[in-house]
């Protein structure tokens, strides 16, 4: 590594940090160009750029994490790239090819090397690959040009002090509509997010969890995370839905509690009502890969799981095995790790 930058790595926030170098490649006249390195992190629209006006943009979030013996690798990018790809087509934006998708990550990463936290820390490089609609549009219809960038930071250990759980409650607001862009990793979800969030942190709360808009009877996301329950009789359940995002956390989990801790796995409706039948619920996703769930407030009355102050044991586990995976202390499935060379 050729530079040193002074990162107080044990304290890194989940924030936004500019680093020496992003990718950006741009679509026009039907293909993508090469794609280059740039230092500068601004881009220039026109005013007249669809995704100002009718919001087509999508976006992934994946990490690189620094093994023990100084390696770096991705968690899964093909799944990330996939995605990507299924966000795309929903908004009738080119598709980004696999291959061109992980080598964009590649780059980046190993442009800003001195970014990647060390092992030990529990920091990881945090990367955001986007994809935003772009040229001179002011119909109702796709972009004639396309931008596609991705770029990383540091960030640290989502959980200060270890894995703690923490409350949510049930809102009346829907997060996508039934045949929707639930499934699609696009702006417009998050941003119809953000009230009904402010609302339950104001009544005390981490988040809010959704339900499936067309009954409101089954859980189907966690704020911006996916929702996930151990049973009573220890079987990992989570729910299945067309309109809540594909975590590529969430199926990663599910192979773990099948493969490393011997349990059943199930995708499948979980009713708001029948909360009793868990012993432990957690929500999961990239960012902190499992958040654990002490309780959920519905209609007035709070359910607590396990605790309200302790992390469950099968919650604990899943969360010391996908982070080992990671960064590369216990052996991961085939095709799960890629790394950065």
């Amino acid at each position: 590594m050729s530079k040193t930058i002074d990162i107080d790595w044990e304290n890194l926030g989940f924030k936004y940090m500019k680093t020496d170098y992003r990718y950006i490649s741009k679509w026009k006249d039907g293909k993508w160009d090469e794609g280059k390195l740039v230092e500068d992190n601004t881009i220039t629209l026109s005013e007249a750029a669809n995704v100002l006006h009718y919001g087509q943009e999508c976006f992934e979030g994946l990490k690189a994490y620094r093994t023990k013996s100084g390696k770096i690798q991705l968690f899964r990018p093909d799944m990330n790239a996939k995605r990507m790809q299924e966000s795309a087509k929903r908004l009738v934006m080119p598709e980004i090819p696999v291959e061109k998708f992980i080598d964009a990550c590649d780059q980046v990463v190993k442009a800003n090397e001195a970014y990647v936290p060390p092992y030990g820390t529990g920091a990881t490089l945090y990367i955001r690959p986007f994809l935003i609609g772009a040229g001179e549009n002011i119909g109702v219809k796709p972009a004639t040009e396309y931008i596609f960038c991705v770029f990383c930071m540091p960030v640290g250990a989502y959980f200060k002090g270890g894995l703690s759980p923490v409350n949510f409650v049930v809102t009346e607001y829907d997060r996508a509509a039934p045949n929707g862009t639930g499934a699609a990793k696009v702006g417009g979800n998050y941003a119809a997010s953000l009230l009904p969030h402010e609302e339950a942190v104001k009544k005390g709360f981490a988040d809010c969890i959704y339900l499936d808009p067309a009954t409101h009877t089954k859980i189907e996301e966690v704020g911006a995370a996916n929702f996930f329950g151990i049973t009573k009789d220890n079987k990992f359940v989570t729910p299945d839905s067309p309109s809540i995002l594909p975590s590529v956390t969430r199926k990663s989990l599910v192979q773990v509690a099948k493969n490393y801790l011997d349990m059943e796995a199930e995708e499948r409706d979980i009713y708001i009502d029948e909360l009793d039948q868990l012993a432990e619920a957690g929500a999961c996703g990239t960012a902190a890969v499992i958040t654990p769930i002490g309780g959920i407030e519905y209609k007035g009355k709070k359910h607590v799981f396990y605790s309200e102050t302790e992390v469950g044991p099968v919650t604990k586990k899943l969360y010391e095995t996908l982070v080992g995976i990671q960064f590369g202390d216990i052996e991961a499935p085939e095709g799960w790790i890629h790394e950065v060379k």
